[in-house]
């Protein structure tokens, strides 16, 4: 397992943090060995609400806000060698939208500062007729503090930041986002999807 931790973080803190996420981790592979289900990601998701509530871990100081007129920085906190069980701190501006998405792998997000809007998305046509795709709106998740969201490898979200204030959540990932080139992104007006990139460079 690789780390992300800055030179210039100092003191008990750092350890502290260093050793949850790796002790969290382990307790995570562990659940996940009996193959991805709704129970495995609900275990999954509690690990990651666990190292989000110490927020002193995720702070400015540490992982700045992007500068306008960008609306999003991904840190990587720590992946596996095999780039399996990646853990990101995404910290986003207000305005950033990100539109429906599946991911190919499962993921976790919980909340460190801040809420975000998931909408969830259920796939209703047949899937016969490349690129094209319809969607209906399922349910509304706000992942605020306290709070995350579980999702299987083919469910569909998408992420709007409203307010005004930066938010910072732990996203957690079957896979490095690097290796997801299968993800695809829809348009719900048009009924079409496409390929979908990895969006901002991560900061590692």
């Amino acid at each position: 397992m690789q780390s992300n931790s800055r030179s210039d973080v100092t003191g008990p803190t750092r350890h502290d943090r260093e050793r949850s996420v790796r002790d969290a981790l382990g307790r995570i592979r562990g659940a996940a060995a009996g193959g991805v289900n709704r129970t495995m990601l609900e275990a999954v998701l509690s690990e990651l609400k666990s190292l989000a509530a110490s927020r002193e871990w995720w702070s400015e100081e540490w992982y700045p806000a992007p500068q306008e007129p960008e609306r999003q920085a991904r840190y990587l906190i720590s992946e596996d060698s095999d780039r399996r069980f990646a853990l990101y701190l995404n910290v986003m501006r207000p305005g950033k939208r990100i539109p429906p998405h599946n991911h190919t792998t499962w993921a976790c997000i919980a909340a460190v500062d801040g809420a975000e809007l998931n909408q969830i998305y259920r796939r209703v046509d047949d899937g016969s007729e490349e690129g094209r795709a319809v969607l209906e709106e399922d349910r509304a998740i706000v992942v605020e503090p306290g709070m995350g969201i579980a999702l299987m490898p083919d469910d569909i979200h998408s992420v709007m930041i409203q307010g005004t204030q930066v938010i910072r959540h732990l996203h957690l990932y079957g896979r490095a986002l690097e290796t997801l080139t299968e993800r695809i992104v829809f348009d719900p007006s048009t009924r079409t999807y496409a390929k979908m990139g990895i969006g901002v460079a991560t900061r590692r």
